[in-house]
């Protein structure tokens, strides 16, 4: 296709922390995380109108005029029309399922009320993309579902200062978890990982998927796993090495 002088956003890869911010900014999906930087998958998906930009919070993006494929709108429809099956299954097509970071005293209204110490949107392990900005040098706090109902000062002593992952390796798909953990593991440096399960057995099997993501990944990594019981009791400390 031939090129012609027009504007079109350009990413400098030197400020590019791959926080992935950008990727949900641009509608035409011409913005993908690729080997742990922002880059522009084809020039005729960019439109130039430069949304992205305010997105950026290393000001890595900005609009240049050069040489470029024209935009091409039918095949943005046509490329987005392919990644739609996948981005459905990954966020659920929802506006509840957009990254978000979290203030933990922001809910505060009344005197004694307890904060929230959540420091990220969303929660679910299905839900969040290996490139969320948030698990950037995160201590990392993977927790079962029943752990947040069962443990009564679960905000006040177990949350505060973390990410937090949770899931349910009995019902959902464990190989799925095995994926995601080992690609967040390949792409971010996770400063602490804590893992916290009831003490039934079924939860217990939490602690393989780790150890086989960190496995894929290439890593040796030490944890913590914290075991709380079904009257809200922790009934056991301990590091692991995978």
């Amino acid at each position: 296709m031939p090129k012609i002088l027009r504007k079109i956003i350009e990413i400098d890869e030197e400020l590019c922390d791959g926080c992935g911010q950008c990727v949900p900014a641009c509608e035409e999906g011409a913005i993908q995380i690729i080997d742990g930087k922002a880059r522009l998958v084809a020039e005729k998906y960019c439109d130039g109108l430069g949304a992205c930009l305010g997105d950026c919070p290393k000001g890595a993006i900005k609009i240049v005029e050069r040489e470029a494929e024209a935009f091409d709108e039918e095949a943005v429809k046509e490329y987005l029309s392919q990644k739609k099956e996948p981005q459905e299954k990954l966020a659920c097509g929802c506006p509840g399922s957009h990254l978000k970071i979290l203030s933990p005293v922001a809910g505060i209204k009344h005197e004694g009320e307890i904060p929230s110490a959540l420091r990220n949107w969303p929660i679910q392990i299905k839900l969040i993309p290996p490139h969320a900005p948030f698990l950037k040098d995160a201590h990392l706090l993977v927790a079962a579902d029943c752990v947040g109902f069962s443990f009564p000062v679960f905000h006040q002593k177990m949350l505060p200062g973390k990410i937090l992952m949770t899931g349910c390796p009995k019902f959902d798909d464990a190989e799925e978890y095995v994926e995601k953990f080992a690609q967040i593991f390949k792409t971010q440096p996770i400063r602490e990982l804590t893992l916290a399960i009831m003490e039934v057995p079924c939860c217990h099997s939490m602690m393989g998927i780790i150890n086989k993501a960190c496995e894929l990944a290439g890593q040796k990594r030490t944890y913590q796993v914290i075991v709380v019981s079904a009257d809200g009791k922790i009934v056991e400390e301990k590091e692991f090495s995978s």
